[in-house]
């Protein structure tokens, strides 16, 4: 793959190996600090990639949701972006973990860096087709931070980062390109506002032309606790989010 970045630095803390998608995908990962959850596979499931399309995971971590899309869409081509070198060392080692170095690379990056650093590493505007992420979504006026540094930076955003991910997403994405980000539910108002100036009319969690969609909710878990067929389906099974069919 293009713009490889081999300046990834060293994990000196603990790290352990964890299965995800019922053992189908092996993830090393800090046993400290920001750990992967269901957010990850979720937002795999949601987008909308089609084989031999690339894709770009800004804030990727391990890579969990850009390995994830990887493993479901074959054929994919991702580019894991992430600004700590450590873990983008990690997420290189869980690429040729699950078998797919030669479609997966990630790349140390800041976000919000100019575009010129983007295209050093091989990410020219309108370059992708698909953009995932999900950035810090916790406003440290109002939600408490994390004390630990990496899951501060997983969580914790001012308010000018949501608007700077956008941008960034905007100028990588190819005409009629998609975006599917997570964000806080409370948050919608500003989602849609920070997706306005480039990306016009939204669907929740997907970008488009099209008029704003709001898809029934989607039930982890049932009034038992017990997780939902629907939420086995695509946590385990691996299927996609009917988001990801509109």
């Amino acid at each position: 793959m293009p713009g490889s970045d081999t300046s990834f630095a060293p994990m000196s803390v603990e790290v352990t190996e964890d299965a995800a998608l019922d053992g189908r995908l092996r993830l090393k990962q800090p046993k400290r600090g920001h750990r992967v959850g269901h957010d990850a596979i979720l937002l795999a499931a949601a987008c909308p990639a089609r084989a031999g399309e690339r894709a770009v995971d800004l804030g990727a971590g391990v890579g969990a949701a850009g390995l994830a899309l990887a493993l479901r869409v074959e054929g994919t081509e991702v580019v894991l972006v992430e600004v700590d070198a450590a873990l983008a060392r990690l997420a290189a080692e869980n690429a040729q973990l699950n078998g797919l170095s030669a479609r997966v690379r990630p790349t140390v990056l800041d976000v919000a860096a100019p575009a010129r650093a983007f295209a050093a590493a091989g990410l020219g505007p309108e370059s992708v087709a698909h953009v995932l992420m999900n950035p810090p979504f916790n406003d440290p006026a109002r939600q408490r931070v994390s004390p630990d540094a990496r899951r501060r930076l997983a969580h914790a955003g001012s308010g000018s980062t949501l608007p700077v991910w956008i941008k960034t997403a905007a100028r990588l994405l190819r005409p009629r390109g998609t975006l599917t980000m997570i964000w806080r539910a409370d948050g919608l108002a500003d989602v849609l506002q920070a997706l306005a100036p480039t990306f016009g009319a939204a669907t929740v969690l997907k970008a488009s032309r099209a008029p704003l969609a709001l898809l029934p909710g989607f039930v982890l878990n049932d009034r038992s606790g017990r997780p939902t067929a629907q939420a086995e389906s695509v946590l385990r099974d691996g299927a996609a989010l009917p988001l990801s069919e509109i």
